[in-house]
């Protein structure tokens, strides 16, 4: 996409996917949305969306001063890897290029004097607005980087084997398949110190207070390694029981016992994308453009069905390993390298009657669990 070939169509596209991003939120608040149950892994995924949603208000905003902004047309249907490389290397040095445009009162004037003088629009001045307005929105921060580094989130006890365990989540944006991934774990920690200074009769030691939420992993001597593991091993072409056996055996103190992963993506917009053909000839039906997208996402789940206890001897010794479960009967599970996963579909109203009059609805949805966004709430079971 450019400035000069479709400015129609990104707008079109920035309708889309903000329209496909709150519908999203919508199902994570719903009450009948299986992550509802999950307090926790909702409010999670929201903070990673308010993340997306503010770099795709930096992209918006950048296309008034930048020459493109591109997307995976033929594949998940996001900007395109170099986009989220620049908008990180424009959060850097974010202050010193606003310290050299003037603000925003100020350009708003001259653009009015401008107009009043030369009687045409201040190209230029728009220019200068549009990078300000950008800018100040990437010195937040708050944008999906490249890499997002862990975080604790919750502390507790089992009160099975007396270690603490921690819930900690991070985030990528996959620079091969250019999809967000979003990560939580359940890891136990049985390093003597932690042990120690969490447990106290069998319960989390009120005595220490725990400001959550923790940059990083809660345990401090192993924080640096864990930050640089989640760095290395956040890959989409990595399988969740691929990343959680290495998890397993780089860290003999930690277990972990689940792993999530949500991949969002892929997303369809009529006359934009590309990658399924018989989704893009239907959504080209659609009277409302900004009721032409489909958003899918993939939640993935590996678990530990038990501990294999460890060996200590006079001349070797071998930690405890964890037995992670995959679902063999379902060939699919096991092709994803997870124990248990679930597809779901996005769709507006009025996209979803498109894909229902064609005939093609129940081939195109055949997996997904479908979520029908309608007048500002999100309908499931379909």
């Amino acid at each position: 996409m450019t400035d000069n070939a479709d400015l129609a169509a990104a707008e079109r596209y920035f309708g889309a996917i903000r329209a496909a991003l709150d519908g999203l939120e919508v199902f994570l608040n719903n009450q009948d949305s299986p992550l509802y149950k999950h307090d926790l892994v909702a409010q999670t995924v929201s903070e990673y969306l308010q993340r997306l949603d503010s770099s795709f208000e930096c992209w918006r905003n950048r296309l008034g001063f930048a020459e493109r902004f591109r997307i995976s047309k033929a594949e998940s249907g996001f900007p395109v890897f170099q986009n989220v490389l620049e908008l990180e290397n424009d959060k850097k040095d974010a202050s010193v290029r606003l310290a050299a445009i003037p603000p925003a009162d100020a350009l708003r004037g001259e653009m009015a004097d401008f107009i009043l003088r030369n009687r045409e629009f201040p190209r230029d001045l728009q220019r200068s607005m549009a990078e300000r307005v950008y800018l100040e929105v990437v010195e937040k921060g708050e944008i999906f980087s490249p890499f997002l580094l862990p975080t604790t989130i919750r502390v507790s006890v089992n009160p099975k084997t007396m270690r603490p365990f921690y819930v900690v989540h991070w985030g990528a944006f996959d620079g091969a398949s250019n999809l967000p991934l979003i990560y939580m774990a359940i890891i136990e920690d049985s390093s003597e110190d932690m042990v120690e200074t969490l447990v106290a009769e069998g319960k989390l030691n009120s005595k220490v207070r725990i400001p959550l939420p923790v940059g990083g992993l809660l345990n401090p001597d192993l924080a640096r390694r864990f930050d640089d593991f989640a760095a290395k091993n956040s890959a989409y072409s990595l399988s969740p029981i691929t990343i959680a056996t290495a998890l397993d055996q780089d860290f003999p103190e930690l277990h972990p016992k689940q792993l999530r992963r949500l991949v969002l993506g892929p997303f369809y917009t009529a006359g934009i994308t590309e990658h399924n053909q018989k989704v893009a000839d239907v959504l080209e039906r659609v009277r409302k453009p900004e009721d032409a997208w489909l958003l899918t996402w993939t939640l993935q789940e590996v678990f530990s069905k038990a501990e294999k206890p460890g060996k200590r001897g006079l001349w070797s010794s071998e930690p405890s390993r964890e037995e992670f479960h995959i679902n063999t009967d379902d060939l699919e599970a096991a092709r994803q390298g997870v124990s248990h996963y679930e597809q779901h579909a996005l769709v507006p109203h009025e996209a979803y009657q498109a894909l229902y009059a064609s005939g093609e609805a129940a081939g195109i949805f055949k997996g997904f669990q479908t979520h029908i966004l309608s007048n500002g709430q999100v309908i499931s079971g379909i």
